[in-house]
Order: C-alpha cells, then structure tokens, then sequence
C-alpha cells in the first residue's frame, strides 16, 4: 500500500468525524474483542418480561412479507415476525424446521410433511394451502418481485406464469399438512433454492397480487409464523412488536422489542447510554465502541461482499430479462482499469477498521465454492496498470485539462451513486473518485450527493439513465449458486450483465452433475473466473460482521448471515 494512499484517507476519515462531531478518530491500537463463554452467559435461569431495542441504520420499507421485501431494513424485521419452513445451520446447511421431507431417488418428486398446529398472528393454523398459494402469487403474471427464480423450477411454473394453465401441475395437495412437489429436472441446490416462505392464503383473501404489495395487510398489519407479532409501524422510524403466546416453539421470554431506526453515526453513543440494547455496528466505530464494559462484540466473517458495479444496460420489464445495450462502459479495459486504479486495501484501513480484506471473486471466503486466490487475477493496486488499459481503449486527455476523453474525443465523466450510512460514507464516496481521478478519468457525485438507502437502490432497480457506476452489497444465500443475482433473466442483476457463458455456467453448477460436489465445484470456479476477467462489477470486500450486545441481553448467537438466530430465547436479566 503507497503511505500516500493512506495519508489521503486518513485526511478524509478525519475530516469527516470533525463535521459529525460525534465521534473521535479511531486509534491505531487495534484490540481483540472477547466473549464470555456460554457457561458463564447462562449461569442464571433464563427470566420472562423485559423489552429491548434493536438498531438499523437505515429507513425501512415497510414490505412485511418475504414474498416483496428487497432488503436488509425490512429482512431484519421479518426476522422477528415469520419463520420459514426450512433452515439454515451455522455449517449453511439447510435442515427441517416447520417442515420434513421425502425425496425420491430420481431426485424429481419432493413431499413435505407440515408440524401441526402452527400459527398466524392471527390465529389461523399453516396448512400446505398457505404454501401453495406463495406459489400461485410469486408466479403469477402479475407479480414483480424477484423471487420467481425460486418457484421457476416446478414442473408447470412456467405455463401458470403465461397464463396458459390455471394451476400448477406440479404441486399436490395430499392432506392439509402433506404437500408434493415435482420439479422440471433434478436440482442439486432444490431445498436451498426453493421458496419456504407461506403467505397467510385466507389474510389475503380479496387481494389481487397486483395490490397485495401495497395493502394495508402487507404495510399496516402484517402477521406472520414468528415468535414476535407486530404492534405499530411508525413508518421510517421504528416497529414495535410483541410477544406472541402462541408461537410454536414456545412463548418467548421477553415481552417485546423495539426494531428502531437511528443515525449510524450515533452508535456508539446510544449503546454506551444503554439506548441500544443490540446493533451490527459500524465497523469504523469499532474500535471505540469496543472500550464499553457494558457490552459484548460479536464478530463474524460475513456471507456477503461489497461491490462498485457498471450499468451495463437496462431491465425490460415486457420481456423480463436484462438488455445490455449502453456503450459507455462496454469495454471490459475501462473497467477493468477502474478496478486497478483502487487501493482497496487502504480503503479497508481507512473506513473498515481493517475489518474488511480485498477481494476478487463474488463468493466470500466463508463459501466452500470460493475459487483460490492464485486462480484469479488480484487486480492489486496498480495505476500504472490502470493507465496502460485506459490508453490501448482510447481514453486519452487530448485537450490537456488532466482528465480523459471517451475515445471518440468527447468529454468522460462518471456518475457515481453511493449510500448514505455512517460517518465514512462520504470520505469513502470521495476517496473512490479520487483514486480514478489520480488516473485521469473524472468522477462526481449523480446528483452531488449520496443517497439515501432505499432511494439508492430504487433508482438503481429502476435504471435511472443518470446512474452510471454504484456502490452496493450483497448479502448472500447459504448456497453458492449465483441465481437471482446474476443471469440474464434476474431483476436483481443490478450491473444488466447479459453473458450466455455465464448463464450456462450457472445452469450447470445446479444441473444433474453437480450432484458431484467435485464438479460443481470446478464450474463455480470456472464461473468465478469468468466474472473476474469481465468485471462486470468491482468485487471491494469480504467484510467482518460485528454485534454489540449489551451485556443484559442473553441468549444471543450469531453466525455468518444474521445475528438474529432463535429470538424468542432472547432474555434480559433486568
């Protein structure tokens, strides 16, 4: 890392805590954060009573059901409220909860066998007809979510979905708890991809799917199989849910929690005051927030990466697929180039607390189908690299003002969207343009400022012709296959990367073969390797995920994609 790279950065951070005034530069003793262990968490009986507060950085959306939700703010809120009928162990496994299964050995046919006695929020017991009717919604015509990816497999999905068959011939109903499934062709990844989220068929009753997004039942009063049920929605600024007695575990012991929304930048301070009772902390305040006694940090290597991506082109809604058709950023030298042109390690340094390390590929290093790091280019940081592209693709400064015209001699600038977040937000924003600015390609602000979390990725999902390159993350599910991010026909390929290599690749790493671990494996890689020479985004980060919990609140186990892991044995001691 060049000493003036971290000169530059640590200008920046420093600057921008000396305009929030709320916190102090991070020292650069770095300190090991411990946990007691469990036996000396649970030396007292757990007690019943009791509420606490769990934080969020961002605004929600308010899309409580897991059929609409889009993102982390309303993900952590449904966590409290529904359970699905699989999970997901520490090892990413996916196990029976609410439901069993039976597989065939041809691997075609699936029957689910349902507990009994489950219930709504409202007192309706789950039956095999609330998972169907998920079904019936996520595939219908006029759904426009992103999760079709996870019914398409069924055996008649795609003749429901245009309208040419009522019903879904590959779903039974045998009794109310027993259902069958028959998919299309055998699926590796089938229980890891599979819908498992029910939606409450008679709540809904009267609601078209088109409406159901926006209605009063998915936005006001929401329910779900969880073990908290929602009280009041203060739409923005905090959800307040409570106990629910008849949850099928068991009634939780605390009586509620508060889910509130705060600015990332007084983290520190509302969990030193006790206001907070527990948060996934900025990492740049860690190192501060880790010198309250009163709480406990939780660190784990997170299932996610941050990344810089291209809008490639745009979604066609008509046709549901991605259309890659902008020219400005078509020549994979200029990204690579930007790629170069980034010390992402001295950005880690700066804004991460060091709780971030480069990375190269968009599988982190806690996935088992991560391709090693000497198969894959590093893109270290290499301006000199990144000039010698930019110049053999054609952007020269031909008029001598230090930037660099397109190759046809016209002005190049780059928009660049960010989120707001903590207090780094915006030196992190500035030290990213000014890294390609060092290279001679000119970068502002869209709009000249950074935006809002979910204004940020509406615009995005949306296509706005002024977003051009954007900052994002991903959080990922327990199995590596890249579907629903990243084929021609996902929504949520953000970048409208269209590449039939990668779309085949992605098919085979869940084909018949890949029942071979070994060799889906070997396709995954392949499919890495791909992405990394296209760069059809800038991979940034595997990041560290870090839990504040103050030390009242027991019970609480974290693992690499949520902190939120059986909340009705959450207790406080007073």
């Amino acid at each position: 890392m060049k000493k003036k790279n971290m000169m530059v950065l640590s200008a920046l951070l420093a600057l921008s805590m000396g305009v929030v005034g709320c916190s102090k530069p991070a020292n650069t003793t770095q300190t090991k954060s411990t946990e007691p262990t469990q036996a000396t968490a649970t030396e007292q009986q757990p007690k019943d009573g009791g509420k606490i507060v769990y934080a969020y950085e961002s605004p929600f959306q308010g899309l409580l059901d897991r059929g609409f939700y889009e993102g982390d703010d309303d993900d952590r809120i449904l966590r409290f409220m529904t359970d699905s009928l699989l999970d997901t162990g520490d090892d990413l496994k996916t196990y029976a909860k609410i439901a069993s299964w039976k597989e065939s050995p041809d691997h075609l046919t699936y029957t689910f066998t349902f507990k009994k006695g489950v219930k709504w929020h409202n007192g309706d017991e789950l039956t095999v007809e609330d998972w169907l009717y998920a079904f019936e919604v996520i595939g219908h015509k006029d759904y426009k979510g992103s999760r079709y990816s996870n019914v398409k497999m069924i055996e008649g999905m795609d003749e429901y979905n245009k309208g040419t068959a009522k019903t879904i011939s590959g779903v039974k109903i045998i009794d109310p708890y027993n259902i069958e499934i028959k998919l299309k062709k055998p699926m590796v990844n089938f229980l890891d991809n599979i819908w498992s989220n029910p939606m409450p068929k008679k709540y809904y009753a009267g609601i078209s799917v088109k409406d159901l997004p926006n209605s009063p039942k998915v936005r006001q009063q929401p329910i779900g199989l969880g073990p908290f049920k929602v009280k009041k929605i203060q739409p923005g600024e905090f959800v307040e849910l409570e106990r629910f007695d008849d949850y099928w575990q068991g009634k939780p012991h605390l009586d509620g929690i508060i889910y509130k929304i705060i600015d990332g930048k007084l983290a520190n301070s509302l969990l030193k005051k006790g206001e907070v009772d527990i948060m996934a902390i900025p990492r740049s305040q860690v190192k501060e927030i880790e010198k309250n006694d009163n709480l406990i940090l939780k660190e784990q290597d997170e299932l996610a990466y941050s990344y810089i991506g291209f809008k490639l082109g745009h979604w066609d809604e008509k046709q549901r697929k991605n259309v890659m058709d902008n020219p400005k950023f078509a020549d994979k030298r200029l990204r690579q180039a930007m790629a170069y042109a980034l010390d992402r390690k001295a950005l880690a340094e700066a804004f991460e607390n060091g709780k971030a390390e480069p990375l190269n590929s968009p599988m982190p290093p806690v996935s088992w189908a991560k391709v090693p790091a000497d198969q894959i280019n590093a893109y270290e940081y290499n301006p000199e690299k990144a000039k010698q592209l930019l110049d053999e693709a054609g952007y020269k400064d031909s008029n001598g003002d230090g930037f660099r015209e397109d190759p046809q001699g016209k002005k190049f600038t780059i928009n660049y969207d960010a989120m707001t977040r903590d207090e780094t937000a915006e030196p992190r924003a500035q030290a990213v343009m000014q890294f390609w600015k060092e290279v001679g390609l000119d970068a502002k602000l869209n709009g000249g400022a950074l935006k809002e979390f979910n204004l940020f990725y509406r615009t995005v999902e949306k296509d706005e012709p002024s977003v051009e390159v954007f900052a994002g993350a991903w959080s990922l599910a327990n199995d590596p296959d890249p579907t629903g991010l990243w084929k021609t026909d996902d929504l949520w390929n953000f970048p409208r990367w269209v590449n039939p290599e990668s779309d085949k690749l992605i098919e085979e790493g869940i084909s018949e073969k890949a029942f071979d671990e070994n060799y889906r494996k070997e396709v995954y890689y392949k499919w890495q390797k791909l992405v990394n020479e296209e760069v059809p985004m800038i991979i940034m980060h595997a990041r560290k995920d870090i839990t504040a919990v103050n030390k009242r609140l027991q019970g609480v186990r974290t693992n690499s994609f949520t902190n939120q892991i059986d909340t009705h044995k959450w207790w406080v001691t007073n």
